[in-house]
């Protein structure tokens, strides 16, 4: 019998990676005139997401409190030739979202899609948690994705013209999240919203859905997730797919779910994470 104790354990191939940034699977112009105001878009997943709308012909409108956030997804835009606009906007005032709403309309049409991308998030045991901390999570990530999303909701209504939001989820929204009691709690929240929504506002024409992302490596993760990664070198082997995602996989899920070719889906939830969340 062959003694296999000390044996390397096998290595698998795991999911094959994805093709190269720039591919598409919809067709070229699918989004041609279409206004796309993404919250949180100058960096990171909202960012990347932008980038595909982008891709596939749309007017992109990228919102964010911080004018360094907004400068640099400027310049990732425009560096592709990308129409786009950057505005200024604190997603839990509702005057500062009728403003931005307000400028992408006058820069170039009424926001045809909404992608509610901008949370907040920090590690912190529940125990530890000022009422300010519980505020201020619960505030951007739930409070100001309903904000946005009733603000484009009337806006549509009124004008008689269908609509597609998009909420980002997390996974911890269904398993708990252990150390964010204040983001799981909001992101649940966001889930309901997709679910509720749908159903509100399905008969005026406006579709909502969720997308959960994985773990996709950008500039803007949180310090517990960069800890995370940069203490395990094998981090892809932990996870069914053997490894991380790639923006642009975020992107591609976000422009069909927006697209002509699945407007008959709404109040789902993608998730998108190689199976990683089961």
């Amino acid at each position: 019998m062959t003694d296999t104790t000390n044996s390397p354990a096998p290595r698998y191939p795991g999911l094959p990676q994805p093709p190269a940034v720039g591919s598409s699977a919809l067709q070229p112009g699918t989004f041609d005139g279409v206004t796309v105001f993404v919250t949180g878009g100058g960096t990171g997943l909202g960012k990347g997401i932008a980038l595909e709308f982008a891709r596939l012909g749309a007017n992109i409108v990228i919102a964010s409190r911080k004018p360094e956030h907004l400068d640099a997804g400027l310049e990732a835009l425009q560096s592709m030739g990308a129409p786009c606009v950057a505005v200024q906007c604190d997603i839990r005032d509702q005057d500062s979202i009728v403003a931005a709403f307000d400028e992408a309309t006058k820069a170039f049409a009424m926001p045809t899609v909404l992608i509610n991308n901008a949370a907040a998030n920090f590690p912190v045991p529940a125990e530890d948690m000022s009422p300010n901390a519980w505020r201020t999570v619960v505030d951007i990530t739930l409070t100001g994705t309903f904000l946005c999303s009733r603000e484009f909701a009337r806006r549509h209504m009124a004008a008689g013209t269908p609509g597609s939001i998009i909420n980002v989820g997390a996974s911890y929204a269904w398993t708990g999240g252990p150390g964010f009691a204040h983001s799981a709690a909001a992101k649940a929240g966001v889930k309901n919203l997709v679910e509720t929504l749908a159903v509100e506002w399905g008969p005026y024409g406006i579709q909502v859905n969720g997308l959960v992302p994985g773990l996709f490596p950008h500039e803007d993760m949180t310090s517990d997730i960069k800890g995370n990664l940069g203490n395990l070198n094998d981090k892809d082997d932990r996870q069914p797919a053997m490894r991380v995602g790639q923006r642009q996989e975020l992107g591609w899920a976000a422009t069909f779910l927006a697209s002509p070719y699945a407007q008959f889906i709404s109040g789902h939830t993608l998730v998108v994470d190689g199976a990683n969340w089961q």
